[in-house]
């Protein structure tokens, strides 16, 4: 993928946005607002994030929503925003509204003695510091092992999958730096989907994401906002612009408040 003319399209995008029906801007948390760190509890956001968050949230004019993979306990005193956005948790499983209600998926009791399964025999395979119980999901971290450990764990995961669970309810995803063992139907281009279904036509939208777990929500928001990469490195990604964090990331921030305010 190759995007041409990153400025003329950025520029086009906030001229439009100025008299739009709406505004909708989605985030995700770990590798797009914060760093990747190994100490997944010391993923702080960019220097000068909070901020500017703060400033869109304090304008009124924006829709500002963070969508993430952590779970909502997990991420709430980590984005360290006041007031807090709306929050969106679990890949979309969880929802926080901004009077303080939380909605949170129906889990199966058939998915509940999945996880219990998967959970237990990665406990067996000695596998129980890598393994983070999220609310809805199970994921396995491997940031900072070797690649050679890394290419065996994920063999293993990927084969014993059919003998673990049903595919028909529980299905295994990559992201940047583990695999999660995650609900079937639960994803952030749901979310996206819903987000946007609430907001009235015309709306201008950006969803901003770096990791295989956001190309689902940049396929969602084709046709109806800008997806927007944000990642040191280029990747393949049916995404429309490329941000590098943290400057282009923090540009982009400040001129959307710029075109709000």
């Amino acid at each position: 993928m190759k995007i041409l003319d990153k400025e003329k399209k950025v520029s086009v995008f906030f001229e439009s946005m100025r008299n739009a029906a709406g505004r909708a801007l989605l985030l995700d948390y770990d590798g797009t607002l914060a760093p990747f760190r190994i100490n997944r509890g010391a993923a702080r956001p960019y220097p000068g994030i909070t901020g500017i968050l703060e400033k869109i949230i304090e304008a009124g004019k924006t829709r500002l929503v963070v969508i993430s993979g952590r779970g909502l306990d997990d991420l709430i005193p980590l984005l360290g925003t006041r007031p807090l956005p709306e929050l969106w948790g679990s890949h979309g499983g969880e929802r926080l509204f901004l009077n303080g209600t939380h909605e949170t998926a129906v889990v199966p009791e058939r998915l509940k003695h999945d996880l219990q399964r998967v959970s237990g025999w990665l406990l067996e395979k000695g596998w129980g510091r890598l393994l983070e119980k999220k609310p809805l999901s199970l994921a396995v971290h491997w940031r900072g092992l070797n690649e050679r450990d890394i290419a065996g764990i994920r063999m293993t995961l990927k084969t014993r999958l059919p003998d673990l669970v049903n595919g028909a309810v529980l299905t295994l995803h990559e992201f940047d730096g583990g695999l999660e063992f995650r609900p079937s139907g639960i994803s952030k281009a749901q979310a996206v989907d819903r987000i946007l279904g609430e907001m009235p036509s015309g709306t201008a939208a950006a969803y901003l994401g770096d990791d295989l777990t956001d190309e689902d929500a940049f396929s969602a928001i084709k046709g109806r906002g800008l997806a927007v990469l944000v990642r040191e490195t280029l990747r393949d990604t049916c995404a429309d612009l490329w941000l590098r964090p943290p400057d282009e990331l923090l540009d982009f921030l400040r001129r959307w408040q710029a075109a709000t305010s």
